[in-house]
Protein backbone atom coordinates (compact mmCIF):
# COMPACT_ATOMS: atom_id res chain seq x y z
CA UNK A 1 0.00 0.00 0.00
CA UNK A 2 2.86 2.38 0.81
CA UNK A 3 4.07 1.99 -2.78
CA UNK A 4 0.71 3.26 -4.05
CA UNK A 5 0.74 6.36 -1.82
CA UNK A 6 4.18 7.84 -2.50
CA UNK A 7 4.84 7.49 -6.25
CA UNK A 8 5.18 10.80 -8.00
CA UNK A 9 6.09 12.16 -11.37
CA UNK A 10 9.39 13.74 -12.34
CA UNK A 11 8.02 17.28 -12.70
CA UNK A 12 10.35 20.01 -11.49
CA UNK A 13 7.58 22.61 -11.27
CA UNK A 14 5.23 20.75 -8.91
CA UNK A 15 7.19 22.30 -6.05
CA UNK A 16 5.48 25.63 -6.85
CA UNK A 17 2.05 24.13 -6.15
CA UNK A 18 3.44 22.37 -3.06
CA UNK A 19 4.87 25.62 -1.72
CA UNK A 20 1.60 27.47 -2.25
CA UNK A 21 -0.69 24.80 -0.80
CA UNK A 22 1.65 23.74 2.00
CA UNK A 23 2.48 27.25 3.18
CA UNK A 24 -1.13 28.42 3.21
CA UNK A 25 -2.42 25.40 5.15
CA UNK A 26 0.55 25.43 7.54
CA UNK A 27 0.07 29.12 8.36
CA UNK A 28 -3.72 28.86 8.58
CA UNK A 29 -3.36 25.95 11.01
CA UNK A 30 -1.03 27.94 13.24
CA UNK A 31 -3.45 30.88 13.16
CA UNK A 32 -6.29 28.63 14.37
CA UNK A 33 -4.33 28.32 17.62
CA UNK A 34 -2.83 31.83 17.81
CA UNK A 35 -6.07 33.63 16.96
CA UNK A 36 -8.63 31.03 18.04
CA UNK A 37 -11.45 33.54 18.46
CA UNK A 38 -11.14 34.84 14.88
CA UNK A 39 -9.75 31.82 12.97
CA UNK A 40 -10.39 28.73 15.08
CA UNK A 41 -13.01 27.82 17.66
CA UNK A 42 -14.60 31.27 17.63
CA UNK A 43 -15.12 31.18 13.88
CA UNK A 44 -16.44 27.62 13.97
CA UNK A 45 -18.88 28.61 16.72
CA UNK A 46 -20.01 31.65 14.71
CA UNK A 47 -20.88 29.54 11.65
CA UNK A 48 -22.67 26.96 13.79
CA UNK A 49 -20.35 23.97 13.64
CA UNK A 50 -20.67 21.51 16.55
CA UNK A 51 -17.98 21.27 19.26
CA UNK A 52 -16.10 24.36 18.04
CA UNK A 53 -13.30 24.09 20.65
CA UNK A 54 -12.48 20.52 19.64
CA UNK A 55 -13.02 21.18 15.94
CA UNK A 56 -10.78 24.27 15.93
CA UNK A 57 -7.87 22.34 17.41
CA UNK A 58 -8.59 19.25 15.29
CA UNK A 59 -8.71 21.13 11.99
CA UNK A 60 -5.79 23.38 12.98
CA UNK A 61 -3.68 20.34 13.86
CA UNK A 62 -4.42 18.67 10.54
CA UNK A 63 -3.66 21.87 8.63
CA UNK A 64 -0.29 22.23 10.37
CA UNK A 65 0.72 18.57 9.98
CA UNK A 66 -0.52 18.14 6.42
CA UNK A 67 0.78 21.56 5.35
CA UNK A 68 4.23 20.63 6.64
CA UNK A 69 4.12 17.23 4.92
CA UNK A 70 3.18 18.91 1.63
CA UNK A 71 5.96 21.48 2.01
CA UNK A 72 8.42 18.60 2.48
CA UNK A 73 6.83 16.53 -0.26
CA UNK A 74 6.52 13.64 2.19
CA UNK A 75 3.41 11.46 1.88
CA UNK A 76 2.05 14.23 -0.31
CA UNK A 77 -0.94 12.32 -1.65
CA UNK A 78 -1.99 11.12 1.79
CA UNK A 79 -1.60 14.63 3.26
CA UNK A 80 -3.90 16.05 0.58
CA UNK A 81 -6.91 13.91 1.54
CA UNK A 82 -7.82 15.66 4.82
CA UNK A 83 -7.09 19.07 3.26
CA UNK A 84 -9.50 18.38 0.40
CA UNK A 85 -12.18 17.46 2.94
CA UNK A 86 -11.43 20.59 4.99
CA UNK A 87 -11.81 22.77 1.88
CA UNK A 88 -15.08 21.12 0.81
CA UNK A 89 -16.52 21.70 4.29
CA UNK A 90 -15.18 25.28 4.33
CA UNK A 91 -16.82 26.08 1.00
CA UNK A 92 -20.11 24.42 1.98
CA UNK A 93 -20.34 26.05 5.43
CA UNK A 94 -19.11 29.55 4.66
CA UNK A 95 -19.94 30.24 1.03
CA UNK A 96 -23.48 28.84 0.71
CA UNK A 97 -24.91 31.81 2.67
CA UNK A 98 -22.93 34.24 0.53
CA UNK A 99 -24.34 32.63 -2.60
CA UNK A 100 -27.91 32.87 -1.30
CA UNK A 101 -27.64 36.36 0.20
CA UNK A 102 -25.17 38.16 -2.07
CA UNK A 103 -25.22 36.22 -5.32
CA UNK A 104 -22.97 34.16 -7.53
CA UNK A 105 -20.24 36.73 -8.19
CA UNK A 106 -19.86 37.68 -4.54
CA UNK A 107 -19.57 33.99 -3.67
CA UNK A 108 -16.90 33.47 -6.34
CA UNK A 109 -14.95 36.50 -5.13
CA UNK A 110 -15.13 35.42 -1.50
CA UNK A 111 -14.11 31.84 -2.23
CA UNK A 112 -11.19 32.37 -4.60
CA UNK A 113 -8.59 31.22 -2.04
CA UNK A 114 -10.77 28.26 -1.06
CA UNK A 115 -10.97 27.13 -4.69
CA UNK A 116 -7.22 27.64 -5.21
CA UNK A 117 -6.42 25.49 -2.16
CA UNK A 118 -8.97 22.83 -3.14
CA UNK A 119 -7.76 22.57 -6.73
CA UNK A 120 -4.09 22.74 -5.70
CA UNK A 121 -4.69 19.88 -3.25
CA UNK A 122 -6.49 17.83 -5.91
CA UNK A 123 -3.60 18.47 -8.31
CA UNK A 124 -1.11 17.16 -5.72
CA UNK A 125 -3.34 14.17 -4.98
CA UNK A 126 -3.26 13.26 -8.67
CA UNK A 127 0.39 14.07 -9.46
CA UNK A 128 2.21 13.56 -6.15
CA UNK A 129 5.03 15.67 -4.76
CA UNK A 130 7.13 16.02 -7.91
CA UNK A 131 10.87 15.74 -8.49
CA UNK A 132 11.94 17.93 -5.55
CA UNK A 133 10.13 15.92 -2.88
CA UNK A 134 10.95 13.30 -0.30
CA UNK A 135 8.36 11.10 -2.02
CA UNK A 136 10.49 11.19 -5.17
CA UNK A 137 13.63 10.32 -3.18
CA UNK A 138 11.85 7.38 -1.53
CA UNK A 139 10.44 6.21 -4.86
CA UNK A 140 13.91 6.35 -6.44
CA UNK A 141 15.43 4.37 -3.56
CA UNK A 142 12.77 1.66 -3.58
CA UNK A 143 12.95 1.38 -7.37
CA UNK A 144 16.75 1.03 -7.19
CA UNK A 145 16.42 -1.78 -4.64
CA UNK A 146 13.89 -3.74 -6.68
Amino acid sequence: MFQKIIPTDNSQTTILIRLMVGAVFFSEGIQKFMFAEMRGAGRFDKIGLPEPEFLGAFVGGFEIACGLLILLGLLTRLACLPLILIMLVAIATTKADVLVNDGFWAMLHGSRTDWAMLLGSIFLLIRGGGKWSFDHQITDETTAVN
